[in-house]
């Protein structure tokens, strides 16, 4: 760790410059209490960097929990092993996870299946009727969502831990709806900031205030999209479970049960109210799990390389935190420039994968050396389990 400023922690090797600056633009903000924590995959963002932990108090920096809001990872630890899936085709098996979650951007369900049905009312119970059109309005397709991945480094994969257990593990969030909520609530931000001729470093640090209509608004729908975003993985991993089970009875002939020996779901863009340095604070991390002592989390390599199953350390100073995945170093338009199909197909070596150059821009390349940032956080988290993907799932 290192500490860049009065109000800037670093934990980061790996560091551009515009993204320590970034970082020290968002440390200037008066209510940051005590410090941003900076997380070793930290990489340019909209507004904040995404990998870094801000504590604010009084008020909220829409931009700063982030677009997909409660974007995180969920992962089943089942009682299978590697060998078990010797000589099986994992080309099928991936086939029929993407015949049942839709995958893409915008990506929906035709039906509404019963387990997503009793999602969807629950989450409708959970917001008041003016909440509900409130969300309504711009995003009428979320209850046809649930239960579909994205695109971009979304993911589900089929894996094995060092021990040859087979996991699935995937990573997704509160899809279009959690987008729209983020983004009419950071121009609220920005019009808030203008209506009382607030002055900003930049523009995307627009915030609300605690006691005002508007923060109670975004509170409420962050809260709402948050928990969007959790039935969603959960919505999902059903759906994995049951693929798996299907796929496995066929392979052998006889009907096949997953036992679910371990289930873990974790948001890494959102934001709680804690206690931290003597004050009650929201803390938002954008691009960072929470890291309690002993809380169990999900840290995602990218496409062809390791995942770890990670336990929190409880460090203090990096407010209860830690990284939560590779953080980017090529731009999607420059991955694409550098890198080709070929270069990709030879980082894929050995694992089911849909070959097409849509996933140029995901190449393990692009992003920060994932054993590097775990170097990193060797003082935020303990590694429980390292994950080694034998199936790749993803949308264009």
């Amino acid at each position: 760790m290192e500490k860049l400023n009065a109000r800037l922690l670093n934990w980061a090797s790996i560091l551009d410059p515009q993204t320590k600056q970034q970082a020290i633009t968002t440390s200037t903000m008066p209510f940051i209490h005590p410090h941003l924590a900076l997380m070793p995959d930290a990489h340019l963002g909209l507004g904040a960097t995404v990998g870094s932990v801000i504590p604010t108090l009084g008020a909220i920096i829409p931009a700063a929990v982030g677009v997909d809001i409660g974007c995180g990872m969920i992962a089943v630890r089942t009682q299978f092993t590697q060998g078990d899936l010797e000589g099986k085709d994992l080309a099928d098996l991936r086939q029929q996870i993407e015949r049942a979650i839709p995958l893409s951007a915008g990506g929906r369900n035709r039906t509404m299946r019963d387990t997503a049905q009793t999602r969807v009312k629950a989450l409708e119970a959970l917001a008041t009727d003016e909440q509900l059109a409130r969300i309504d309005g711009p995003s009428r397709h979320w209850r046809l969502q649930l239960g579909s991945l994205g695109s971009g480094n979304h993911f589900i994969e089929v894996s094995a831990d060092e021990a040859g257990r087979i996991w699935f593990f995937l990573h997704s969030g509160s899809r279009g709806v959690g987008n729209r909520i983020a983004q009419h609530h950071i121009a609220v931000a920005h019009t808030v900031m203008s209506r009382y001729w607030v002055t900003l470093p930049d523009k995307d640090l627009a915030y609300l205030v605690e006691d005002t209509p508007e923060f109670d608004e975004y509170i409420a729908d962050l809260l709402w999209a948050q928990a969007y975003a959790l039935a969603n993985r959960e919505e999902m991993m059903d759906r994995v479970v049951d693929q798996f089970e299907r796929w496995m009875s066929a392979a052998t002939g006889t009907e096949v049960t997953v036992d679910e020996q371990q289930r873990i779901n974790c948001h890494h863009n959102f934001s709680a109210k804690e206690r931290h340095w003597g004050k009650e604070v929201w803390v938002s991390r954008k691009g960072a799990i929470a890291a309690h002592d002993g809380e169990w989390g999900l840290i995602p390599g990218s496409m062809g390389t390791a995942s770890y199953v990670v336990t929190g350390l409880g460090n203090a100073v990096a407010l209860h935190s830690s990284p939560h995945g590779a953080g980017r170093v090529y731009s999607r338009s420059s991955a694409r420039r550098t890198f080709t199909q070929d270069d990709l197909r030879a980082s894929m070596v050995g694992i089911e994968y849909r070959d097409t150059d849509a996933f140029i821009d995901e190449i393990p390349a692009a992003y920060k050396d994932i054993d590097q940032v775990m170097a990193d956080a060797a003082d935020l988290v303990e590694i429980q389990h390292t994950l080694r993907q034998l199936v790749n799932v993803k949308g264009d």
